[in-house]
């Protein structure tokens, strides 16, 4: 008897490979071309899924274990404030209530003193009352740090800024000194989107960097989320026009070219808590890895709600997101001192999210 080749150990008759083959032809035209192309639909999809959940179960296991005792606050955290506080739209009682608002490990607060004009300019009128909420401060929460929060959208994705003309990023800097000149103890800037490689983006934060430190002030930056795959950021360009990540290497420029970094790690599309806590665990390891030492590190605590496709309020929540950090913290960097995590927003923040802040991270009630 012939035999075909050997299979996993076994030789198989050819007769029967024969056999086999003349079976799946009959079934081929027996069955409805329809139903071939449905169960070739449904291995595609099959192809599909299996990465999928093989992402799943991985952040699953992120999820898991408990979290380092010394995973807590390091008392250099930070929060976003609205614009009411510099608008007048807070009076004496909202500032008299800050210290309660914001106890724990605050150490920033960044409070929303912008936007920037599509231009790079900033009109002082956007922040009229600016020193009455500096004075408030220094009165009422001693060594806590008020940097302007200045924010604007940026070409080619969006109608805002051009990072790539010189004169731009100039009025940017000057803006910059601007509410430096107004009192604040630093500049805290979120652009959106800058797409991972962003060249202008680099230059512009040198030129910041060299004023800031000349006036002993600050520089911060809010970021995108690191790759979780590598060169996701690529993909996602190509599919959706959108590269909502940044690389690790260029996420490590920009930290190297700032004093602080705050990683906005939500709207990330993650449906359940365990999900959401394994993806801000591994967010969390990334940026750790790619921060230098003295950078201070911060992760985004999501403390608003909403039901959309980017975000999904009953999965992103500030215990959930405490949990991963707290995970990551403890296995990567559990003496590391500059970091913390950063609320965002005062104004849409409830009781439950800063109890959350104050128990699960701060340790206290």
């Amino acid at each position: 008897m012939r035999f075909s080749r050997t299979w996993d150990g076994w030789r198989v008759p050819a007769r029967s490979l024969r056999r086999a083959w003349r079976a799946w032809r009959a079934l081929y035209r027996r069955w409805p071309r329809r139903r071939i192309l449905l169960l070739i639909a449904l291995a595609l999809v099959a192809a599909l899924l299996l990465p999928v959940a093989g992402i799943g179960i991985a952040l699953r296991l992120e999820a898991g274990g408990t979290p380092a005792p010394q995973a807590r606050t390091r008392g250099q955290d930070a929060a976003w404030l609205g614009h009411a506080w510099v608008d007048g739209s807070k009076g004496p009682a909202d500032l008299a209530g800050l210290p309660q608002l914001v106890r724990g490990g605050m150490r920033d607060l960044y409070v929303h003193a912008g936007p920037l004009n599509d231009d790079g300019t900033l009109p002082a009128s956007r922040y009229p009352r600016a020193g009455e909420l500096l004075d408030a401060t220094h009165r009422v929460l001693p060594g806590v740090r008020v940097q302007a929060w200045l924010g604007d959208l940026v070409e080619p994705e969006e109608h805002g800024l051009h990072l790539d003309d010189p004169a731009v990023r100039r009025r940017i800097t000057d803006s910059a000194a601007q509410v430096l000149d107004a009192g604040f103890a630093g500049v805290h800037l979120d652009l959106e989107p800058v797409h991972s490689g962003d060249a202008g983006y680099l230059a512009l934060l040198g030129q910041v960097h060299t004023l800031t430190a000349a006036r002993g002030a600050l520089l911060s930056v809010a970021t995108p989320q690191l790759d979780p795959l590598p060169a996701l950021h690529t993909v996602a360009g190509v599919l959706a026009g959108h590269p909502k990540w940044w690389s690790q290497d260029y996420f490590g420029q920009v930290a190297r070219r700032v004093d602080q970094v705050a990683v906005m790690s939500y709207d990330t599309a993650m449906p359940l808590p365990s999900l959401y806590t394994g993806y801000v665990a591994q967010q969390t390891a990334l940026a750790l890895e790619a921060t230098p030492d003295p950078v201070e590190l911060l992760m985004g605590l999501p403390a608003y709600d909403a039901e959309e496709m980017g975000h999904h309020g009953s999965a992103e929540t500030v215990p959930a997101a405490i949990r991963g950090v707290r995970l990551a913290l403890g296995r990567h960097a559990p003496t590391r001192a500059a970091f913390g995590v950063a609320v965002y927003a005062d104004f849409t923040a409830t009781p439950a999210d800063w109890a959350s802040y104050r128990q699960d991270w701060c340790g206290v009630e």
